[in-house]
């Protein structure tokens, strides 16, 4: 009697078929995680820009003024320069962060898959954040601040 030790074709494409499904079924898992990834790294930024205002005009009522950093001069050096020890890169892709307006005006935008998620800084009253009641960001907004 003859004995193989070779697969024979339905064993492979048995085989073929069950990773094609487990694959068919893993990866749109890999893109949920991709956004929830992108969704906790905007937090943190936001936590970081955040403190790093708060802690300028710390430092600005200690030598004496009550103000806020102006609108142009967060940006001085790069994107949060002027409040950040290294100014964040600026991009247009997921889990960037880019200025959307004049430079200057305190108009910002952080990037989830293809959305661009609207930011604004004050300088009246140092408050940096997004509109969560929009009728189209306001969801991914409230991810990012709540």
């Amino acid at each position: 009697m003859k004995f193989s030790r070779a697969f024979t074709i339905i064993e492979l494409i048995f085989v073929i078929v069950v990773l094609g499904i487990l694959a068919g079924v893993a990866l749109p898992k890999f893109g949920a995680t991709r956004e929830i990834a992108d969704i906790a790294k905007g937090r943190a930024d936001v936590a970081t820009i955040r403190t790093a205002i708060a802690n300028n005009r710390q430092s600005r009522v200690i030598k004496g003024t009550t103000d806020w950093i102006t609108s142009a001069e967060l940006d001085t050096g790069g994107l949060f320069g002027g409040v950040l020890m290294s100014p964040m890169s600026s991009g247009s892709t997921s889990g960037d962060w880019d200025n959307s307006g004049a430079n200057g005006d305190g108009s910002y935008r952080f990037w989830i898959s293809s959305t661009p998620v609207p930011f604004t800084y004050t300088p009246a009253d140092g408050k940096f954040g997004c509109d969560t009641t929009h009728a189209t960001t306001g969801a991914m907004c409230s991810k990012l601040v709540d």
